[in-house]
């Protein structure tokens, strides 16, 4: 038969027998016959092959002793991943042969992976996308809320941009709202301007803002009265958003601001959470036994209030914090011009004299140390007292006053301001609604003079206030860093260690780990993780970066609506 000739199927029978036999004696097959035949051949040995065997994990964390974030205590146990959820938590151990990797436990701690309340990442964390100072602290979450920063415009195109290591969630911010409505005047806004400032929080919501957030301490927020703040946390907790503050006040002021907190929860009917609660100044050691107790209070009425703190005695800002807040309104400008005109310069100096002596240095220039003095980089990490003696000045206050003004006129500073009393710090951590945070910054290592905050708050957590001071459990430190953070911004998927789960992991020694970075040497990263999750995917395994960026945008509602 010709190939391509038509013909009845099934085939005729003579296609399919022997041929004629040769002179063996043997049937000859055809070529087409011999061509099924070999098929067939083929088939039944491959029916025959025992099928591929399938390995059921992608990663099992072996031999260490499960911490999952409940507070419970720690269990030894292997926990198996795949993709991105842990798939069994198994006392009895799993075999490595169930997996294509293990990474070995022993002696460590497996817990959730930490979960940063508040940092400087909001327009900078794609320009540090291994984020290694937060990684090595065993943080794979970290809550971009705003405060007195600008904030990515728009933010689910900035969002969906983002290739990084750890998980981000964004925040409304009502300092950047106020900006683009008002710039730096001091006044409330019309009716009109209200509703826009409206309109863009409620933008930044629908595109997956967690919630509100406030620096009411700083220009230009702490304009706004505590109305303004109210109806725009009123949008955000229509959207299911929570209200985070840099509080008015962290000193003098604190009780009033603490107040002014409780009574935004209660008027706009929305969960409300204390950033970096603190009291500052001498004059105001020992208002924490007060605040905290203002917090139970406002829970025992019904209202949800928290709060998180960083583990320092020190706290990081700029030059405009030693300024009355009117000295500074339409900009560096206006603040040159009322430094011109005697009168009012001698008012302006009265009431910087009066919050550096009440809140931001007492009587030590000292107090004072420079993180970026822009205008005299030299004196990056030495104190305003060292300016002051190598200009011939005294460490007084006055002198805190004409070097304040002069330095703000050339550019301002970042500063570290030694203002916080361990007792305290030590009370608000141990109160049971107290979360964590670094306060920190997104930061290249060796680039500029950070707070040590950066590199080391959560390992400090573990080794001061657990394993040397025995300030917390390391359980319950533990809970404050996981579970409670997911469950305040409604990632119900995250923050504990249970089958279903997804996997944002730490391996850490209990015993080693430890914060290194220092207020004069603060470019040290933290030591004692050995491995870090992120969705799954190792970003640290044994004790190496990996390179990867498996890292994703959390979006809200962080409440169900």
């Amino acid at each position: 038969m010709l190939l391509g000739s038509r013909r009845p199927w099934p085939p005729l029978e003579s296609e399919f027998m022997f041929a004629p036999t040769p002179s063996n004696g043997r049937p000859m097959l055809r070529p087409t016959e011999l061509l099924v035949a070999s098929f067939c051949v083929v088939l039944f040995a491959a029916a025959c092959q025992p099928a591929p065997e399938v390995v059921p994990y992608d990663l099992v964390i072996a031999g260490g002793t499960v911490v999952d974030g409940s507070g419970a205590p720690g269990v030894r146990a292997d926990v198996a991943i795949r993709g991105d959820r842990i798939v069994r938590i198994d006392p009895a151990g799993i075999a490595g042969d169930d997996a294509v990797k293990v990474l070995d436990a022993e002696g460590h701690v497996v817990a959730p992976g930490f979960i940063d309340n508040h940092a400087h990442i909001q327009t900078r964390i794609h320009e540090y996308p291994l984020a290694e100072n937060f990684l090595w602290q065993g943080i794979t979450t970290i809550l971009a809320s705003l405060h007195s920063g600008d904030q990515p415009w728009p933010l689910d195109e900035y969002a969906a941009s983002l290739d990084v290591a750890p998980n981000v969630g964004f925040f409304a911010g009502h300092t950047w709202t106020r900006r683009q409505v008002l710039g730096t005047e001091n006044r409330a806004p019309t009716a009109d301007e209200l509703a826009e400032m409206r309109s863009l929080v409620e933008q930044s919501m629908e595109q997956g803002a967690i919630g509100l957030s406030t620096g009411l301490l700083y220009v230009p927020a702490n304009y706004a009265e505590t109305e303004e703040v109210i109806e725009l946390a009123k949008v955000a907790a229509r959207h299911g958003g929570i209200y985070v503050s840099h509080m008015r006040d962290e000193g003098r002021g604190l009780i009033d601001a603490v107040a002014e907190v409780i009574r935004i929860a209660r008027e706009a009917d929305i969960p409300a959470q204390i950033q970096h609660h603190k009291a500052m100044g001498p004059g105001q050691f020992g208002w924490s036994e007060r605040t905290l107790a203002m917090i139970d209070s406002a829970r025992a009425t019904g209202l949800d209030v928290t709060h998180d703190l960083y583990p320092y005695t020190a706290g990081s800002t700029g030059s405009t914090v030693l300024f009355p807040p009117w000295a500074l309104a339409g900009g560096i400008d206006s603040l040159r011009a009322r430094v011109d005109d005697p009168e009012t310069r001698a008012r302006l100096e009265e009431g910087m004299r009066d919050r550096i002596r009440e809140e931001w240095a007492g009587d030590d220039l000292s107090r004072i140390q420079f993180r970026q003095l822009y205008s005299d980089p030299r004196y990056d990490g030495k104190t305003m007292a060292d300016l002051a003696r190598d200009r011939g000045m005294p460490n007084t206050v006055d002198t805190g006053v004409q070097l304040g003004i002069e330095l703000q006129l050339a550019g301002g500073f970042s500063a570290i301001y030694h203002v916080m009393d361990e007792a305290d710090v030590q009370r608000i951590m141990k109160h049971p609604l107290a979360m964590f945070q670094t306060d920190g910054d997104p930061v290249g290592y060796g680039e500029g003079f950070p707070h040590p905050r950066s590199y080391g708050a959560f390992p400090r957590v573990l080794a001061r206030y657990v394993r040397e001071l025995k300030v917390l459990t390391l359980e319950d430190a533990i809970r404050r860093m996981t579970s409670m953070p997911a469950q305040q911004i409604g990632q119900s998927e995250r923050g504990f260690l249970r089958e279903g789960m997804l996997a944002d992991v730490v391996v850490f020694d209990p015993e080693t780990i430890q914060d290194l970075a220092t207020y004069i040497d603060p470019h040290r990263y933290s030591v004692g993780m050995r491995h870090v999750l992120v969705n799954g995917v190792p970003v640290i395994e044994n004790r190496s970066l990996t390179g990867e960026k498996p890292g994703r945008v959390l979006k809200g509602p962080a409440r169900l609506r």
